[in-house]
């Protein structure tokens, strides 16, 4: 059951990594939909972290690069380099639980280094998710209060996008991910990861019952 759940957490892991990079690269964090007054076709524009789209009726999206990181709002500033954070340690927390789960061969017989690297790896999950929670909490915040900002013009009310959405899960996935491997490590790891020196122990008692004996033995013929 333990083995299973860390497969499990290694599963949360990778979809996590994947939803941390479709975040990070989809544009659509701000949405707006609006009818201008001299406008008959409806426009869809999309904000994302690295570029603008555009999209009028049937007509196909058309998409442009930021021109310069200084016109950009500070919430997609910071979640720029906060998303590039959290696919980092994402990736690292998925090589760092690996080297600890009980079917790879590394520290096979080092029960302690196989619960420091699932430690290690819960706490990268849950620092990836709380990366990946703060810029979405952050720009979904800035929409909200600028769409009931009376004094924001009409065309630069903005709503919350696809994209955030896929965050809030990523994040959560990542959570749970990281929540697994760390009850992983608190229950019953005594038993399973140090069982590989029970044996040593064992066999140096039995050496000493052994080595005790015969000399409690000759002592006793001398008695007698």
């Amino acid at each position: 059951m333990r083995g299973k759940l860390e497969i499990l957490a290694m599963v949360l892991g990778a979809i996590g990594l994947v939803g941390v990079i479709t975040v990070t690269a989809l544009p659509m964090w701000k949405v707006t939909a609006f009818i201008g007054a001299n406008l008959i076709v409806m426009e869809t524009q999309w904000e994302g972290l690295w570029m603008v789209c555009v999209r009028q009726a049937d007509i196909n999206m058309q998409c442009k690069v930021y021109d310069s990181l200084l016109i950009l709002p500070p919430d997609i500033q910071a979640a720029r380099g906060l998303m590039c954070v959290a696919i980092v340690l994402a990736t690292l927390g998925i090589l760092v639980s690996a080297c600890g789960l009980r079917q790879t061969i590394w520290w096979q017989d080092h029960g302690q280094g196989k619960k420091v690297a699932l430690v290690g790896g819960a706490c990268l999950f849950l620092a990836s998710a709380l990366a990946t929670l703060i810029p979405v909490c952050w720009t979904t915040n800035t929409i909200v209060r600028d769409f009931y900002n009376p004094n924001v013009m009409e065309s630069r009310k903005r709503e919350i996008g696809q994209s955030l959405y896929i965050g809030y899960a990523t994040a959560m996935v990542l959570l749970v991910a990281g929540v697994i491997l760390i009850f992983r490590c608190q229950k019953g790891h005594n038993e399973e990861e140090e069982g590989g020196y029970a044996p040593a122990v064992d066999e140096r008692m039995d050496m000493m019952s052994l080595k005790r004996t015969p000399s409690d033995y000759y002592d006793m013929k001398q008695y007698v």
